[in-house]
């Protein structure tokens, strides 16, 4: 499947401020409001488009991609990178062509800069696609009653 990465839009937010995803994964469905609409239209935000340009996925990086926390600190030494795919395509066999496309655009927006991602330490599903680039846990912080893994790629 093809994919073409753009610039994320108020109509393409709104659809994904609206997506809503099956237990427990919806443990990342989003609050429609006017500030995670600013938030996802600064310019870290891009979206993943099949070849009908219809939405499939974002891609976000840097700031936008860290989960803030009281423990784990995130040094400039990677870049980081935060995804989510439409809710009735994951878990579907999707997830190596999308993250093979996400990370074909961010090496060209960035190079061969070693890469860092976190995610809910529940998401298996996730973090075998992660380790399957060759990812690798550098380590764990706890947010309220959430425990997140810190991946790395160099």
């Amino acid at each position: 499947m093809t994919h073409y990465i753009d610039k994320m839009n108020v109509e393409f937010a709104n659809e994904v401020l609206r997506w809503k995803y099956e237990q427990p994964y919806d443990f990342y469905d989003n609050e429609p409001s006017q500030e995670a609409l600013v938030e996802m239209l600064n310019e870290t935000y891009s979206v993943v488009l099949d070849n009908k340009n219809e939405l499939i996925g974002f891609i976000c990086t840097g700031g936008s991609a860290q989960i803030e926390n009281d423990t784990y600190v995130y040094s400039e030494d990677f870049i980081d990178i935060g995804i989510g795919m439409k809710p009735e395509l994951t878990g579907r066999g999707h997830g190596t062509p999308f993250f093979t496309s996400v990370l074909n655009y961010i090496n060209k927006m960035f190079g061969k800069s070693p890469y860092r991602l976190t995610v809910a330490e529940f998401n298996q599903r996730a973090i075998r696609l992660y380790e399957k680039f060759g990812f690798i846990k550098e380590d764990t912080f706890v947010k309220g009653e959430s425990k997140f893994i810190v991946m790395i790629k160099k």
